[in-house]
């Protein structure tokens, strides 16, 4: 792992928060060195805003990994990325490279672990203060590990900043078990003073309170570690925490239709739970964003499109329920005038709102980490897993009220008859609401090794089926190691770190 510390060098204002406000106005000089920095409570504010910063720089491997392999979204360029979705990659490929997370990772670190000091001499940093800003960098901490173990496994945890250039960096990787307890508890710690933020009240910035970090996006991550990690009860459990509060500011499913594409642009909707912003007008902020990462062209092929499969699942859905606000001029825009051929763009990131041909003019959509769809699918998937008449009852309720807002039919009764078929019925409606949002991947795994693997075939069949550009022998081949699931760890960190060891599937040397 390379050696991370805190660079706050100021870079514009592409480096504030989300680039609609101005939270702050500046960020600190240079490579700072604790002792010599932390003072006040600006000072915590400011390494904090950083790490919304370095945030954004993420996005990109937040769609690769989530995306490329589920079968659903495709590279129709780019030789890495088609390795990637074939199951080819290797350990030098720069798309396995986890620098940008452990750059978040050491913010968070740094705030947990030196905003107590300051609280201590700086009379105006109250500890309510404090413990709000403690609760975003835990959500931050969490979320990284989150998102490094459901990629790579295992990986090195890392609890303290990196605050100087000789930091000798030699940490082996810990289990994933091990990961996912510092991550519940991380959530459990921001929670527990109960000063995470409902709200954030800002004039210059009417989105803060979606492009910061809530309690709401505090359950809801905890909701999405525990799904995952087959705890299903405490699943429900912290999906109910959102679902059923009736705060003025909590975040709400939007019933009405014509709100949908509200959440892509402008964006920031009551829906969301939290996203991360972009600003193109005011900050010129475009890199990173997903109106970038998932460029369109009506006369030539995008880098990235719908998969031929999925391309004939939103044509079905359009074609039955043309009403439907998530296919046509809603998640997808033909290549051509026709809406049966391959290479659908992904317009929700690209176009001007819903059954509008134009474009948003601008190339800054958020990237929504979650939304209230996401955690009402959440639920029904725990409630799936846990089993009974009752459980099914109520998943087919939440996944009907997911249908009814898109304006198609509610699903039978009949798919209640077994459990895998509710599960796959949950995991299509999943991949149509939530496409090319950074899901599928995470989704089919979830499926493919809860219950010691019990649909690990089913799992395989999915993938087969939804990826035509590679031969199926080599993804059942491949496939059936376990292993094969996660990426290799890049081996520019395998070489830098003696203690560190290549994920089992790519280890060339046990060969």
């Amino acid at each position: 792992m390379k050696k991370i510390f805190i660079s706050l060098t100021i870079a514009g204002a592409s480096l504030l928060l989300s680039g609609c406000n101005d939270w702050l106005d500046v960020v600190p000089n240079n490579e700072q060195v604790a002792a010599d920095y932390w003072k006040t409570k600006e000072q915590v504010e400011e390494v904090l805003a950083q790490g919304y910063s370095e945030m954004r720089t993420t996005v990109p491997s937040l769609v690769y990994w989530g995306e490329l392999r589920g079968g659903s979204v495709y590279a129709y360029q780019d030789t890495k990325m088609q390795d990637l979705q074939n199951f080819q990659i290797t350990a030098s490929s720069t798309l396995c490279k986890w620098g940008p997370f452990y750059n978040v990772l050491n913010v968070a670190n740094s705030v947990i672990k030196y905003a107590p000091d300051v609280q201590a001499i700086d009379e105006t940093y109250n500890e309510a203060v404090m413990n709000s800003n403690l609760a975003e960098a835990y959500f931050m901490r969490a979320w990284i590990y989150f998102t490094l173990v459901r990629n790579f496994k295992e990986a090195p945890l890392i609890l303290e900043p990196y605050m100087t250039d000789d930091y000798a960096v030699s940490v082996p990787k810990s289990s994933e078990e091990r990961i996912v307890a510092q991550i519940k508890s991380d959530i459990e710690t921001a929670l527990s003073t109960g000063a995470a933020k409902e709200f954030y009240d800002d004039d210059n910035w009417s989105g803060m309170t979606k492009g910061r970090i809530t309690k709401w996006a505090l359950y809801a991550l905890m909701a999405d570690v525990c799904l995952w990690s087959e705890d299903y009860e405490s699943c429900v459990e912290y999906a109910d925490m959102l679902i059923n509060s009736t705060s003025a500011y909590r975040p709400a499913f939007v019933e009405d239709p014509t709100q949908w594409f509200n959440m892509y642009n402008p964006g920031n909707s009551n829906e969301s739970i939290f996203e991360i912003n972009f600003d193109e007008k005011t900050y010129a902020q475009t890199a990173n964003s997903p109106s970038t990462v998932y460029p369109w062209g009506i006369s030539s092929i995008a880098k990235f499109q719908y998969s031929k499969a999925m391309c004939q699942r939103l044509n079905q859905e359009y074609t039955h329920y043309p009403a439907s606000i998530r296919t046509y001029l809603g998640a997808f825009k033909p290549s051509g005038n026709s809406t049966s051929v391959e290479g659908y763009c992904i317009w929700k990131f690209q176009g001007s709102g819903y059954m509008l041909d134009g474009d948003r003019g601008t190339k800054d959509a958020n990237w929504i980490l979650y939304r209230m769809a996401d955690v009402l699918l959440m639920k029904a998937e725990a409630l799936i897993w846990l089993g009974g008449e009752t459980n099914y009852t109520t998943a087919l309720e939440l996944i009907n009220k997911v249908r009814t807002r898109t304006q198609i039919n509610k699903l039978d009764d009949d798919v209640k008859s077994d459990e895998e078929r509710m599960l796959k019925a949950l995991l299509e409606e999943r991949d149509m609401e939530l496409a090319a949002e950074g899901k599928r991947w995470y989704d089919l795994v979830r499926f493919g090794k809860a219950k010691n693997y019990k649909y690990k075939t089913s799992f395989i069949d999915l993938i087969v089926a939804n990826n035509s550009s590679i031969g199926s022998k080599w993804l059942r081949s491949v496939l059936k190691d376990n292993n094969a699931w996660f990426l290799p760890i890049h081996q520019d960190e395998i070489d830098r770190n003696p203690v560190l060891t290549q994920n089992p599937y790519y280890d060339v040397t046990a060969n």
